[in-house]
């Protein structure tokens, strides 16, 4: 204690003290803030094909083994949870591996980092490498010692006799040569009953780090020569530069404009400059009222016109079960337009020089991005790099790539250096949004008081979807062509009921255009359309007068889905009756709700059921539990695993209770922290995590799935206090309030 105490030890040597005991050798990037200068790591000769064991794997002279990831940590614990997979099939110790990320001179093309499967896809992957490296290095060890190599294991980072004796390292046996070898998706793997590092809670690396100010975020990374930039973005959107007053900012240290056609932007050596000029710059805007307003949206999704009409789901005839005696229930729910509301707002830095271009950017598809890049600046592949810096999250695309595209383009104008900072005006405004939604549906009945009939119909936008379906900003209003296209999968998965049903018809009414440039947000499409499904669902309990966790459990035959819902309701302590409860006196109600989810009805199962109090008088709601239940199979960081569920839960409450974008027939509203509030500390509510750990099943994704339930069972429980069913989202204080005042009237 007294040598952690003296001043005679530095920063640094504390924070190599605690990467020590976290256990891991953690590489990226990035570089600490006192050696920014230094050269970048120069791109690899090693193969980076994904079915290559060279593109993620390498073991250097000193026995340490380098794991190139093509996914990021996105705050998610990749960093320990993918060393920790390799460690358990490779046979080293967790302190012996270097992790490299995102880096596309350095790491295979493994997708972007979304949809949950940096575990699932990315780690999977990875582990399947380390497994045919596993087997390679016995092979070669058997001949080396004339055994058998079902005799030998490896450990340590060492092939060893089983029985004891010969030990010969990984090092000795590679004698500095590659593997040159095809990713086997079928060497075997360790027994899980065997597994001593996989399902640890080890510590993340990058943790002591961030917890002192030394970790370089993106918007901590500085070039020698660069330069500040400030992008000018029009009060309208699809609004034309009409003229600009380069005289306007004379004098503001060396601050010039950079113009591109509607590309408007200002650089300065000093980022003050910059941010004075970009204030002080005059510029006349074409006037353009081209947007619809946010209080159209709800009717532009009910009315069109559409694309398509697409049949998700046909079983049984549900027209006709509608016919009949008994009740058909009908439920209109909403999602609005929201953003993804970074704290940090975006920041990338660009160099292009001598023809090669390289680009520090958070974007969770750092390959992706490269691809764009290229056709933006029309340069060749290997002439352009994108290297992973950790932004402030991005839940799906915020304005990440937007802001390296800027510093593309600007670096190129002025050929130096280039970083671009975004506002948090600029951030709130102009990242693409997560788009709306409106979900109809029907149901019957049966005499039993069991689901006799479903029908779902999703209206939908179908220009909703990831690069290069997303037009950058930068290049859009620098006149730049760029590749369009339209992928659907995203917003329809999970419209239809996970319950027994013999008639079921899901239908999506796709809309070509959304009405503010979209992107993916957090569980796309998933968490409203489970809002929808699972709300509705508890209106049939309610209407058969049967308690919602026991209709759940009666239409269901999956043993995994069950057994999330008993063991959330038991977290919960659950009581048996129908909803509402029993009406008391005074102004504050407490109620509970429940909703379900099999995430793309084939990944992880959760449940979650929330404790709420409602202000009958004033509309306030207060969550004050939320229980969850989580079954993700194999899990390979249960503290991470973990932090991941509780993300989810507290983001998506927030989007639940207070997000919705506000704009008019020119410009998005909501431009801050108090046009487009989120949740406080003061609402967090008590978090209680019931994790499921499957060591004998695939992992499954932790990232999205446990933020699809929180809506709904908030929906849920908000009736079961007042009788008041909310099918809206924000559940503001104002909205429950008028939605009481209705009820009363």
């Amino acid at each position: 204690m007294n040598a952690l105490m003296s001043p005679a030890l530095s920063r640094r040597h504390w924070l190599k003290l605690q990467a020590s005991a976290a256990g891991l050798m953690f590489i990226s990037t990035a570089w600490p803030l006192a050696a920014q200068s230094q050269a970048l790591p120069v791109a690899t000769t090693r193969p980076l094909e994904p079915n290559e064991v060279d593109g993620f794997l390498a073991i250097h002279p000193n026995g340490d083994v380098s794991v190139y990831c093509g996914k990021v940590d996105l705050g998610t614990g990749l960093r320990i949870a993918i060393p920790q997979m390799v460690a358990e099939e490779l046979g080293i110790g967790v302190q012996r591996i270097q992790f490299v990320e995102g880096d596309t001179g350095l790491t295979p093309d493994q997708g972007p980092t979304a949809g949950s499967t940096g575990i699932m896809r990315g780690g999977v992957q990875i582990r399947q490498a380390a497994a045919t490296a596993r087997e390679a290095l016995t092979a070669l060890a058997a001949q080396r010692l004339g055994r058998p190599a079902t005799e030998l294991d490896t450990q340590d980072g060492a092939v060893v006799v089983r029985a004891g004796g010969t030990a010969i390292g990984f090092a000795e046996l590679m004698g500095g040569q590659r593997f040159s070898l095809k990713l086997n998706p079928k060497a075997p793997l360790r027994d899980p009953a065997t597994y001593t590092v996989v399902g640890k809670p080890l510590p993340r690396p990058d943790v002591p780090a961030k917890v002192t100010g030394r970790h370089v975020y993106m918007h901590d990374f500085k070039l020698p020569g660069m330069l500040h930039a400030r992008v000018i973005r029009p009060a309208h959107v699809g609004a034309k530069l009409l003229s600009v007053d380069v005289a306007s900012i004379r004098g503001l240290g060396d601050a010039r404009v950079v113009r591109l056609q509607d590309f408007l932007a200002v650089v300065a050596t000093d980022e003050w400059d910059a941010e004075r000029a970009a204030r002080a710059l005059k510029a006349q805007w074409s006037i353009e009222t081209q947007l619809m307003g946010h209080e159209q949206v709800r009717e532009n999704l009910r009315s069109g016109p559409f694309q398509s009409v697409e049949s998700l789901m046909k079983r049984g005839d549900p027209a006709a079960q509608m016919i009949g005696p008994g009740p058909v229930l009908r439920a209109e729910y909403y999602w609005p337009v929201q953003s993804h509301a970074s704290m940090g707002p975006s920041c990338s830095v660009a160099d292009l020089k001598d023809g090669q271009l390289t680009v520090w950017s958070a974007s969770q598809g750092t390959h992706r991005l490269r691809n764009i890049l290229v056709r933006v600046l029309n340069l060749p592949k290997e002439k352009v790099r994108v290297v992973y810096l950790d932004g402030a999250g991005c839940y799906g695309m915020n304005g990440h790539d937007d802001a390296s595209a800027d510093a593309a383009l600007i670096s190129r104008a002025v050929g130096q250096p280039v970083r671009v900072q975004w506002t948090r005006q600029d951030e709130h405004r102009w990242d693409p949004k997560g788009p709306p939604q409106l979900i109809v549906i029907e149901g019957r009945l049966g005499p039993e008081g069991q689901i006799a009939a479903w029908r779902t119909q999703l209206f939908i936008p179908k220009a909703t979807a990831s690069l290069p379906n997303v037009p950058l900003l930068g290049p859009e209003s620098a006149g730049i062509s760029q590749p369009m296209g339209l992928i659907t999968g995203l917003l329809n998965q999970n419209g239809n009921p996970p319950y027994a049903a013999a008639h079921v018809d899901v239908v999506a009414h796709w809309l070509k255009d959304a009405p503010l440039r979209p992107s993916n947000i957090r569980a796309p499409g998933k968490i409203a359309n489970c809002f929808a499904v699972e709300s509705f669902t508890d209106e049939l309990a309610h209407a058969a007068g049967r308690d919602p966790v026991q209709f759940r459990l009666k239409g269901m035959t999956d043993p995994r889905g069950i057994e999330v819902i008993q063991r959330c309701a038991a977290l919960l302590g659950w009581q048996e009756r129908p909803s509402p409860a029993p009406a008391t006196s005074g102004a504050l109600r407490t109620g509970r709700g429940m909703a379900y989810m099999h995430y793309k009805n084939s990944e992880t199962y959760v449940a979650l059921a929330i404790e709420v109090e409602v202000n009958r008088s004033t509309g306030d709601v207060k969550v004050k539990r939320m229980a969850c239940a989580h079954d993700c199979g194999l899990v390979v960081n249960v503290d991470g695993t973990k932090a991941q569920i509780e993300g989810n839960l507290l983001q998506t409450l927030s989007r639940t209770l207070h997000e919705e974008v506000l704009f008019d027939r020119s410009q998005v509203k909501s431009s801050d922290w108090v046009s487009y509030p989120i949740m406080t500390f003061a609402e967090v509510p008590e978090l209680l995590i019931d994790i499921v750990n499957r060591p004998t099943e695939p992992p499954l994704g932790a990232g999205e799935a446990a933020a699809t339930p929180v809506p709904a069972a908030l929906a849920n429980a908000i009736f079961d206090a007042t009788g008041v069913r909310l099918r809206s989202v924000p559940m503001t204080r104002e909205r429950v309030a008028q939605a009481l005042k209705k009820t009363m009237l």
